[in-house]
């Protein structure tokens, strides 16, 4: 098939990769002109697992424009420009009093430019916008905007670091469209790509079905580290009720995202979490289930930094936090709990260091925030105290290591 992908972002760009990768003729646009000079060179400069070798032999066609690219007459167009939410929003920095959607402005603003392009071009493909968007959306802010083409709602389930990977092995391929020859295409492309079952709905349901699944991990996690705080309060040893929980596969459920560690993050979970918040108070909810999830979140947080604190004055020790992406397998630092620790630190004025590496280690009380393998390998200078909420680093002398939920 000929695709088309307006947007090559972090998460277009991996996409459009691994498309072409399975065969297709991939032509694709995006505002950003540095975009180009990475297909043309074949790096990024970001980290993303697996995408150096679809680099090296990718095909993918650069278009200066969504004309142009809408003139490469494909059978299928993504859309996959950001929706992104203010900084505030992100999950990052303490919550705000207020609440807010996300930012449609630039997708619509490429949507009426597809719209333009179609009429402009006579050619019919289907657009299938994979952006996230709250429920209602397309019926408020996409529906008076299309007049020419048949499109669909087909977003990704995909994490920020292991694009390529989530993207070809789904659980699922969701596609909403109200239109049936919309959804056979797709679904026949979607073979193409990986061996998941198609899942096909209206809309308005796919759009809550890819803010639901966000909002579940948040939900496994804050649970997660709920009994990972109970269990060092208590001195219940965490992982032996992980292990239950993994046992239990069948009445409960699986036991991903459910090891207590550091609150989830990255760009989607807390900007879901906090953007339904306000969609239920918009909608009368009899419950904010998701301003729950959130405040539940940043107070785990906040009571990492309360224990942080304590060691600190108990051993007259300063505070250094290690690591500031939100998960190992990228750099990627939006909606990352580890900045979120660096916020509470600065709004209640403590004093600390905040580095992913050091060249000198001095004595310290060392809170390992993101959860890379190098840290179980540093050499802590005696007299330190490394608070791990992962349960990963090993005992060593002269250093008191305190596994945070595990028994010692």
């Amino acid at each position: 098939m000929r695709i088309g992908m307006i947007g090559l972002g972090k998460l277009g760009l991996p996409v459009a990769l691994a498309i072409n990768s399975r065969g297709h003729a991939v032509f694709g646009f995006d505002v950003n002109p540095d975009v180009k000079t990475y297909l043309d060179q074949r790096a990024i400069p970001f980290r993303e697992e697996g995408i150096e070798p679809l680099l090296a032999s990718h095909t993918v066609m650069w278009c200066d424009s969504i004309e142009s690219l809408l003139a490469q007459d494909c059978d299928i167009v993504f859309v996959a420009i950001q929706t992104p939410h203010q900084p505030e929003f992100e999950g990052d920095n303490i919550l705000p009093d207020e609440r807010a959607d996300f930012d449609y402005t630039a997708l619509k603003k490429a949507i009426k430019a597809v719209n333009r392009a179609v009429e402009s071009h006579d050619v019919d493909p289907v657009v299938a916008v994979i952006s996230t968007c709250l429920p209602g959306t397309f019926k408020r802010e996409i529906d008076p905007l299309v007049t020419e083409f048949e499109y669909a709602y087909t977003p990704q389930f995909i994490a920020m670091g292991t694009v390529i990977h989530d993207y070809l092995s789904p659980e699922f391929n969701l596609i909403g469209t109200k239109n049936a020859d919309a959804a056979r295409t797709l679904s026949q492309f979607y073979e193409t790509i990986n061996d998941a079952p198609p899942l096909v709905t209206d809309i308005t349901t796919a759009e809550g079905i890819k803010v639901s699944y966000n909002t579940w991990i948040t939900a496994k996690t804050v649970i997660a580290n709920a009994w990972g705080e109970m269990s060092e309060k208590l001195g219940m040893n965490f992982d032996d009720l992980h292990l239950a929980w993994d046992l239990a596969d069948q009445r409960i459920v699986s036991s991903r995202y459910m090891r207590a560690g550091m609150s989830d993050g990255g760009g989607c979970h807390p900007r879901d979490n906090i953007a339904l918040s306000w969609l239920a108070e918009r909608i009368g909810m009899s419950h904010n289930i998701w301003e729950d999830l959130m405040e539940a979140r940043e107070d785990y947080e906040m009571w990492h930094c309360e224990v942080a604190i304590d060691a600190s004055v108990k051993n007259k020790l300063p505070i250094v936090l290690l690591g500031r992406a939100f998960k190992p397998e990228t750099d990627i630092e939006t909606g990352s709990p580890a900045m979120l620790m660096a916020n509470v630190f600065r709004t209640v004025g403590v004093q600390f260091l905040h580095a992913n590496d050091l060249d000198y280690l001095p004595p310290a009380v060392y809170f390992i925030a993101t959860k890379n393998d190098r840290y179980a390998d540093y050499a802590f200078p005696p007299g330190s105290v490394v608070l791990d909420p992962f349960g990963f680093i090993a005992d060593r002398d002269g250093v008191e290591v305190v596994r945070i939920g595990r028994k010692r």
